[in-house]
């Protein structure tokens, strides 16, 4: 197991990189353990990797969903190098050690060391490891856009870094762009021009007292607007005519994010109609909704329970998972591995927990499938 999460970090899976190498990793893991597996790759170096066990189908499916890629390592100086799977101290280091690869490390050990045992499953098992979760989620998209052919899962397990609690609920998040147009002049000459940073203060100035309507969650709290980048400008001596920012809003289960970006597009209107120079608009980037599973449906409490787990928490980034809704079936997220470790210089994961994510995970196959 220790081997297979060095190959996957070694496999470096960073947007620049792509996904293929580490779902060859998957795959040539799998097929060692005499089980079939398919990668779906596209664009040269993108990749989802599939395996499916198929049974004599006496109860529901059970479903693990991974992601293969990993954010880049940053510009600070590791003390092991990102991509060098260093194991020191009963730690595996490296980027993607606890996002997510020691998740779907444990989760391929479960499954392969299950069926190495022989047991019979009555149930079909189906894992999968896609492309693109820290960016569009582009290769879970494209796995439900071409079809799991598999019947209705009892539940999905997301092997996402948890420190072992069980998710049942997220945020969603909605990703704008807005931009403001102005008319380029020499700057000694600001007044023949329209300044697109200044008007871009006005947008700050909406935002800083615009409140998302919303009931606060009893889990989750409440809705958070947050403006994270702004770029704009070409000179010193121009009056800039482009100014754009960033808007990242995470939302709660319920919440509409068409009636959000409809709201805040009426108080670009209403900036236009107080500004005559005012020219700007909006667009979505990325929009995906939150996750709610109930913590009390029959997957959950028999997922804690082979666990060992007494009560279900919440978390406040967001997932794959609210791509998965349309199969219909609870989901879960669960893993091994310290959230405070992900995207961090030095991450790491402990060997200790890598197995102990492995034996969760047997037990919860056999509990739903044998």
């Amino acid at each position: 197991m220790k081997d297979l999460l060095k190959q996957l970090i070694q496999a470096r899976s960073t947007p620049d990189v792509g996904e293929l190498a580490a779902a060859e990793v998957v795959a040539a893991h799998f097929g060692r353990n005499g089980i079939d597996s398919k990668v779906d790759r596209w664009d040269d170096n993108r990749a989802n990797v599939t395996a499916h066990v198929k049974s004599n189908r006496e109860r529901p499916a059970l479903f693990f969903i991974c992601h293969l890629d990993v954010v880049s390592p940053g510009e600070e100086p590791w003390h092991h190098g990102p991509f060098e799977a260093q194991v020191v101290d009963g730690k595996i280091y490296g980027r993607g050690a606890v996002d997510m690869k020691g998740g779907t490390t444990a989760a391929i050990a479960a499954i392969c060391e299950t069926l190495a045992s022989g047991v019979e499953l009555k149930g079909d098992l189906f894992f999968a490891a896609t492309a693109g979760e820290e960016t569009y989620s582009e290769g879970v998209i494209r796995l439900m856009q071409n079809g799991v052919a598999l019947p209705a899962p009892a539940g999905i397990i997301i092997p996402e870094p948890t420190d072992f609690a069980v998710i049942t609920a997220h945020r969603g998040l909605l990703w704008l762009d807005i931009a403001t147009r102005g008319k380029a002049v020499h700057s000694s000459m600001p007044k023949r021009g329209i300044n697109a940073i200044m008007s871009m203060k006005l947008v700050l100035d909406a935002l800083e007292h615009y409140d998302i309507a919303c009931e606060p969650h009893p889990l989750l709290g409440e809705c958070s607007l947050s403006v994270n980048t702004i770029a704009g400008g070409q000179g010193r001596n121009i009056v800039p005519d482009h100014c754009g920012i960033s808007v990242d809003i995470r939302t709660l289960p319920g919440q509409n994010h068409d009636a959000i970006q409809c709201d805040i597009e009426r108080l670009l209107t209403q900036l236009r109609a107080e500004n005559p120079q005012f020219d700007g608009g909006l667009a979505v980037d990325r929009s995906v909704g939150a996750l709610e599973t109930d913590p009390d449906c029959p997957f959950v409490r028999t997922f804690c329970s082979a666990a060992d787990v007494d009560l279900t928490n919440a978390i406040g980034f967001t997932t794959d998972a609210p791509h998965l809704a349309a199969l219909g079936a609870p989901i879960i997220i669960y893993g091994p591995g310290e959230p405070n470790q992900c995207h961090q210089v030095n991450e790491h994961i402990s060997v200790a927990d890598l197995q102990q994510g492995a034996d969760v995970f047997k037990r919860v196959i056999a509990t739903f499938l044998t």
